[in-house]
């Protein structure tokens, strides 16, 4: 697996790597009608990209979409359940009608679960974070490898956690220490191992991991899983997913990032 050469900010991270052309580039997001999924989707259209839009609910997904086509980007709502089979193939022939191929999945849907302490968790509850959290990624990833394999630099980017990451939740400085819930955290941990397994059993593909927050700051994104409650914006929140979305053929592949650079697993 190829590393990630450091930066010193976002900005330069986005600017220093080799960007793949925009032209044509086809992206799917799943929960991409509101928070990261939504934004990702806003600064990739931007590029010129064609967006399609998973969304579980069709009237926010439409509001959304109509959203992003007021602004100029090329927005297609797609009805996306990740929990569920059918949603998901059903979503892969309304891709098909679009296009031939999927140069970039961006599995973003998430479920925080209800941060039940340990001693009160549940096999239905874990199974409930599970099934959106690491069951849905590999539905939709499974479903599309088709379209993925089509492409000439295909890239998947999975949006995980730090509190996935054990050098996060082991350390008592950081705030994820002291979360003491098992569904959320083991899932992302889940979806960490799961994407390095597909990075290397598909080396044509790369696949990346990113976390929306500053894991050196202990700073997370302001989004509706956590009540708006992180110090970042969802644009910054997006930084990381959106270079590793742009990569081109010569980029990282199993690596975990944040929008600062790497995270330790």
């Amino acid at each position: 697996m190829r590393a990630l050469t450091p930066c010193h900010s976002s900005a330069e991270c986005l600017v220093s790597e080799s960007m793949t052309n925009s032209e044509q580039t086809t992206a799917l997001i799943t929960g991409g009608n509101k928070g990261l999924g939504l934004e990702a989707a806003r600064r990739l259209g931007e590029q010129g990209w064609t967006i399609f839009l998973g969304s579980r609910d069709e009237g926010r997904g439409r509001a959304a979409a109509a959203k992003l086509t007021d602004s100029g980007v090329n927005a297609v709502m797609v009805p996306l359940d990740v929990t569920s089979d059918e949603s998901v193939k059903d979503a892969v022939r309304l891709v098909r009608e679009h296009t031939d191929r999927l140069d970039v999945l961006i599995n973003n849907a998430g479920a925080p679960g209800r941060v039940i302490a340990p001693a009160e968790a549940t096999a239905d509850e874990i199974h409930s974070v599970y099934d959106t959290n690491v069951y849905g990624p590999v539905r939709v990833t499974h479903a599309f490898l088709p379209l993925l394999q089509a492409a000439d630099n295909p890239r998947v980017v999975m949006v995980s956690s730090a509190v996935g990451a054990f050098a996060v939740v082991t350390d008592p400085e950081q705030p994820a220490s002291k979360m003491h819930e098992l569904a959320y955290s083991s899932s992302k941990a889940a979806l960490n191992m799961i994407t390095v397994r597909y990075a290397q059993a598909l080396p044509q593909i790369k696949f990346n991991l990113v976390t929306p927050g500053e894991v050196a700051n202990r700073k997370f994104t302001a989004t509706d899983m956590n009540n708006h409650t992180g110090q970042l914006t969802v644009t910054e929140g997006t930084d990381p997913i959106v270079k590793l979305a742009m990569i081109d053929a010569d980029g990282p592949t199993g690596i975990f990032i944040d929008r600062l650079g790497p995270v330790a697993w």
